[in-house]
């Protein structure tokens, strides 16, 4: 079986002298990053270590873009306008490009992270909003997503890419969308369960909905929070898995019809 599967997790979400984390090792075993702008976290400095070790290492670089938000991660909704989240989207791909750029580096695609992504996810405008954003600061970015048809369909109208990414820590509802951080069990802890989930995407291309329900996922990449307990070790498992399955880690933009 030659399958090309991209395993990449989010980076670079300390503040400081906080670290989140084990980025450096995390990143021996990546082949993508999505690395946070300075928003619901991350910071220059933090930015461009983050770019460098990434460099060195030939992963692919990517903007991982939220809502102003520190103090609660990302993960709280801000009543914005649509031109002020507009602004806030390219404030942030300007800012991980520009580190790139000094770095010799090249940002290759981006992510919506928490609040901002679940609702761009289920929002048919405010997608072609903010997906028109992105093909209007660079339309060579690939826009790395969790399942969504409103993603999905307003990078086809802007002439994006889109790489689907499973979430192997997430539980998701019968419509491909992530289960609220709100709801029991939209977390999944346990490291042997996540396994199981990544088994059974390798194998026959479905995921088990919340709900019970088997639904297709045609993923290119698997993703791995990198914040959370366990992370590195669960990124070595995720990585034998892809390889015992017969499959290569392989970077969004060396894969077959995206690169």
């Amino acid at each position: 079986m030659d399958m090309e599967i991209d395993l990449n997790a989010d980076l670079g979400e300390g503040y400081g002298p906080w670290r989140m984390g084990d980025d450096a090792a995390l990143l021996a075993e990546l082949s993508s990053a999505n690395v946070a702008c300075g928003f619901h976290a991350g910071d220059p400095s933090l930015m461009t270590s983050t770019v460098r070790t990434a460099l060195q290492r030939g992963v692919d670089i990517g903007a991982h873009v939220g809502y102003d938000d520190r103090q609660g991660f990302g993960r709280r909704v801000i009543a914005m306008e649509w031109g002020d989240l507009s602004a806030l989207v390219s404030y942030q791909l300007g800012a991980l490009a520009g580190i790139c750029r000094v770095e010799g580096a090249r940002m290759t695609h981006m992510s919506f992270h928490g609040a901002l992504g679940n609702q761009v996810a289920a929002d048919t405008a405010l997608a072609d909003a903010l997906v028109g954003t992105v093909a209007a600061f660079d339309p060579g970015l690939i826009i790395s997503t969790s399942s969504s048809q409103a993603i999905e369909q307003a990078a086809a109208r802007h002439g994006l890419r889109t790489a689907l990414s499973f979430l192997a820590d997430r539980a998701y509802d019968d419509n491909g969308l992530l289960v609220s951080r709100q709801q029991a069990g939209a977390v999944i802890h346990d490291e042997q369960a996540v396994l199981a989930r990544v088994r059974r995407l390798l194998t026959d291309g479905t995921v088990l909905t919340h709900s019970g329900r088997s639904l297709p996922m045609p993923a290119r990449s698997i993703l791995v929070h990198g914040d959370t307990p366990g992370a590195l070790r669960l990124a070595r498992a995720v990585r034998s898995a892809i390889l015992d399955a017969g499959g290569r880690v392989v970077p969004l933009t060396r894969q077959a019809g995206l690169g």
